[in-house]
């Protein structure tokens, strides 16, 4: 393992765009012109879990986009050299519990857990991803539906 503070530059020279909104309006779907949803963009074997490499523009972006993994894997190494084996492997089974254990309603906050925040050390910080969490656009659900929807009533 490598103790790698900044992650490797891996962008391209070169950058084709995909856009698959209308050009009257900006970042909503054309299906007429590319199909029933963003998903025929996505290449057949979706099944890999190594993640797709950041569409962008400009290399700082895809470099930002890696490091918070790098920061993750330099700080469970350093667990590791420093305590041993069983020190990363603890931590990484008590983030598996919180993620997997907890769950709060979109009308209570959702989102990501306290608990995650804290085994990662992220708990005094707020990104741009804790503010806009994606699910502004969406119409409020109620905490009977998404209860019901949970537990497949």
């Amino acid at each position: 393992m490598s103790m790698r503070i900044v992650p490797p530059a891996s962008h391209s020279s070169t950058f084709k765009a995909v856009n698959t909104s209308a050009p009257s309006a900006p970042g909503v779907h054309d299906t007429l012109r590319h199909g029933v949803g963003p998903s025929s963009l996505l290449p057949s074997d979706t099944s890999s879990a190594i993640p797709e490499a950041p569409v962008s523009r400009h290399p700082l972006e895809a470099r930002l986009k890696a490091w918070e993994s790098t920061q993750e894997s330099l700080r469970m190494e350093s667990l590791r050299r420093t305590f041993g084996m069983a020190e990363p492997i603890r931590r990484g089974m008590e983030l598996k519990i919180a993620r997997d254990g907890e769950w709060r309603p979109l009308a209570l906050g959702g989102g990501r857990s306290v608990h995650e925040d804290i085994l990662r050390g992220r708990e005094a910080r707020i990104d741009w991803e804790d503010v806009f969490t994606g699910e502004e656009q969406r119409a409020a659900v109620s905490v009977h539906d998404e209860m019901e929807r949970k537990l497949k009533i």
